[in-house]
């Protein structure tokens, strides 16, 4: 149970974080500005990242790349899940010029969907997880190229 619960705690994190960032625009009246949603990623980043180191820690010389990977999917697709609830509640209950605002800073109708933007913003946050998590595995994945697997492969 305790190796699921990594990426599961690592996920509401995350979520939370982003959360936190969101609300912290909002205040400032930057949350309608797409640019400052790039450092989502960063946040997600920072926290597969965590969520990939403590999971090898955790399993130690029985780490696999698949779990490891897996690790980072579940803890991004769970933020991504929680973060788009969020959004699609803050969108609709708590600022109802948000959509309209967003609409109008690119140049769309102003007849925005809720279920558009919470479309985008969950592909966004599947697509950046996936692409995130396999950039980080790389790190994490044991290298082929030691001297006892050279010693094999050249006899």
């Amino acid at each position: 149970m305790k190796n699921q619960a990594i990426p599961i705690r690592y996920g509401f994190f995350i979520a939370a974080a982003l959360i936190v960032y969101f609300l912290l625009l909002s205040l400032l009246g930057l949350h309608t500005n797409p640019y400052f949603s790039l450092f989502n990623a960063v946040i997600t980043g920072v926290g597969i990242y965590w969520c990939i180191k403590k999971y090898q820690e955790y399993k130690g010389v029985k780490f696999k790349y698949q779990k490891g990977f897996m690790a980072g999917i579940v803890s991004g697709f769970i933020a991504t899940f929680v973060f788009t609830l969020f959004f699609g509640i803050y969108a609709t209950n708590f600022d109802a010029t948000f959509l309209n605002e967003i609409a109008q800073g690119r140049r769309a109708e102003n007849n925005i969907s809720v279920a558009a933007i919470l479309f985008v913003v969950a592909t966004m946050g599947f697509a950046s997880s996936l692409i995130i998590t396999f950039s980080f595995m790389q790190l994490f994945k044991s290298s082929w190229n030691t001297k006892e697997t050279n010693k094999n492969i050249a006899s």
